[in-house]
């Protein structure tokens, strides 16, 4: 259960469950008495329902709150209720048994205002914030309707217009039950969002712009230092009340001239979109990648192409001026079964790289070229190599590839040279798949990290290391080397799977999960295999087990998705992360803790490796 890790957390658990020491088959049939072990007492949801999961003899009748409920022929349940704001009461019964568990239902909106007053938590920015002179900043806040509302900055006063209502748009997982698309806002009419920008340059001049002006650049100005202009202070006026209160994000304005220059402390950096990690991933950064600080908010900073990066992977390089680079020839080396391609520059410059199906694309950012020589001699992966400079300051590098399938790829700064490294496609030794490597990762595990946990309370965690031992077997009975990240039943964070994989080099690597949902799916009437991939070196391996593994074992398709996982980031190698069934659906829960259907599982998973390897791969 990779996609919701907090479905079920610490110190949940059942009422009135024992589990004991007996199998996994046992575990899924045995009559246990009526028990719930999702959702726990007071749960708190956003949701509009709220499945509970759970079992009880299968020779009883359950009924929730007098409703007869569906369940398994072992007597597990999942149904689905609607759930009113508030407080639900779920009065479970089985014979003599009864359950009571709490369930309430909090607000998704925006805070709503409450008569002269802000909304609690809505004045914007909320944290400090530093921007480049003539770039606009911009303030929200949540006020009663029909009030003047305007913000004080440094003197300067600045109105805050009221604004239309916009669609509110679900969480990203919400693809994941079909629900992602905008809904209306349920904004009522004594809550309105007031928003304005400004713009200062230096010595505190500023003038106002239209309250939905979007970033589209900005004037530098020579100053020096950096001007602190406070904090904001909201003003209200409504019904003949006026409030005021300041706001939480102090305010700054950098100086250009010169712009402070970070270097990538992290390896790699995370670059993002925006300045959280709700924010989208870019391509990360390598260690000692220098750039331009041309904002900050809060612990993020800007960083002179675009991208943000937490302030805590960076570290300060006094003295330097903005990191611009000329870059002339370049070569590339064998490197065992791998091609480095060498870019010499004078500085280690921010990077992005895009795969197709048969190029792969370099961007290499604050760079002019003066490029006339390449070495490249014939290589084993690359056909070719061209480069263009779309804009002043961004050279692209297009390889086109021999293959339309990348076996994975690296990127490092060695001094002030990036090395851009391809890996060769594996060679076959003999016979199945020798010459082929393999890291499994078995999803969770350890006391504190159960995965998703079927009606029983039977945790994913001890499927998962199961059905990897299984398929290990048999994949080493084929000739592969299987790397385990885990053989036993132990804490083991993302980062260190991450790193396994990247250390280990495999031809593939398979992270092995069972999933679940949030609270508004449909548990009962959910089942079947979910497949993730993130980088495009991986997608035809993704597509392909999925498939294989549904067409093969007959089995439901939960469908194939593009997903930034952690276990699916890997660039090493193709990597993809399985969701072999849901744990919290009765039936499927049966067949997952069916030892049979364990064993015929690992052979189906070792035929479509194989199978994949064998139309990809070099035959020996």
């Amino acid at each position: 259960m990779s996609i919701f890790r907090s479905w079920i957390g610490v110190g949940v658990v059942g009422f009135g469950m024992a589990i004991g020491t007996m199998s996994f088959a046992d575990r899924a049939r045995a009559e246990q008495p009526l028990s719930v072990v999702y959702p726990p007492d007071q749960h708190e949801t956003t949701s509009d329902r709220i499945f509970l999961i759970g079992t009880a003899p299968a020779s009883e009748t359950v009924t929730v709150n007098g409703q007869t409920i569906d369940r398994s022929s072992a007597g597990h349940f999942a149904p689905s209720f609607p759930l009113q704001r508030g407080e639900n009461v779920f009065t479970l019964q089985a014979g003599s048994e009864t359950l009571t568990l709490r369930v309430v239902r909090t607000s998704d909106q925006p805070p709503a205002s409450v008569g002269a007053a802000f909304a609690e938590g809505s004045l914007l920015p909320a944290e400090n914030i530093a921007r480049l002179p003539n770039e606009p900043i911009c303030f929200r806040a949540i006020a009663p309707a029909n009030a003047t509302v305007s913000v004080t900055l440094k003197d300067r006063s600045i109105p805050l217009l009221p604004q239309p209502s916009a669609a509110n748009l679900p969480p990203n997982a919400a693809v994941l039950t079909l629900q992602n698309q905008p809904t209306p806002s349920s904004a009522t009419t004594n809550a309105v969002t007031y928003e304005g920008c400004t713009t200062f340059q230096p010595g505190f001049q500023s003038s106002s712009i239209s309250s939905n002006m979007t970033q589209t650049g900005f004037v530098l100005a020579p100053i020096t230092g950096t001007e602190d202009l406070g904090f904001p202070t909201f003003r209200l006026s409504v019904n003949g009340q006026t409030v005021t209160q300041q706001g939480s994000g102090k305010v700054e304005l950098l100086s250009p001239n010169p712009l402070q220059v970070v270097e990538v402390t992290a390896d790699p950096g995370a670059a993002r979109t925006g300045p959280s990690t709700d924010y989208s991933r870019l391509t990360p950064l390598p260690k000692g990648t220098r750039a331009s600080v041309t904002a900050r908010t809060g612990e993020w900073l800007r960083l002179d192409y675009g991208a943000w990066i937490r302030a805590s992977e960076t570290q300060l390089v006094s003295n330097a001026v903005p990191p611009q680079s000329l870059i002339r020839s370049i070569r590339s080396r064998a490197a065992g079964n791998w091609t480095e391609v060498l870019f010499p520059l004078q500085v280690p410059v921010p990077l992005s790289v895009q795969q197709d199906d048969r190029t792969f694309t370099l961007n290499l950012y604050n760079t002019t070229a003066q490029t006339d020589t390449i070495y490249m001699d014939n290589d084993p992966v690359i056909r070719r190599m061209d480069w263009q400079q779309p804009n002043p300051g961004q050279v692209q590098y297009t390889f086109h590839l021999k293959s339309d399938q990348q076996w994975g790829y690296r990127l490092r700064y060695e001094g002030t040279t990036l090395v851009l490294a391809f890996r060769h496609p594996p060679v076959r030794t003999g016979r199945e798949l020798e010459g082929v490597s393999i890291v499994l990762d078995p999803g969770h595990g350890g006391p504190e990290d159960l995965g998703a946990r079927g009606p029983t309370g039977y945790p994913e965690k001890d499927v998962v290391l199961v059905v990897s031992n299984l398929l290990r077997d048999r994949l080493e009975a084929r000739g592969a080397k299987v790397y385990m990240t885990r053989e036993a039943d132990i804490d083991l964070d993302l980062r260190p799977r991450m790193d396994f994989i990247a250390e280990k080099e495999p031809t593939i690597a398979l992270s092995l999960h069972y999933n679940a949902l949030p609270d508004n799916g449909v548990a009962e009437n959910t089942a079947g295999i979910g497949t993730f991939w993130y980088n495009t070196q991986s997608h035809d391996l993704a597509v392909f087990l999925h498939d294989y593994l549904v067409r093969t074992l007959d089995r439901p398709s939960y469908g194939t998705f593009w997903n930034n996982l952690a276990l699916t980031r890997p660039t090493v190698a193709p990597t993809v992360l399985l969701e072999l069934g849901f744990m919290i659906n009765p039936n499927e829960f049966e067949w997952i803790t069916d030892r049979q259907e364990q064993e015929r599982l690992a052979d189906v998973l070792a035929d479509g490796i194989q199978a994949w390897i064998d139309a990809r791969a070099a035959a020996p």
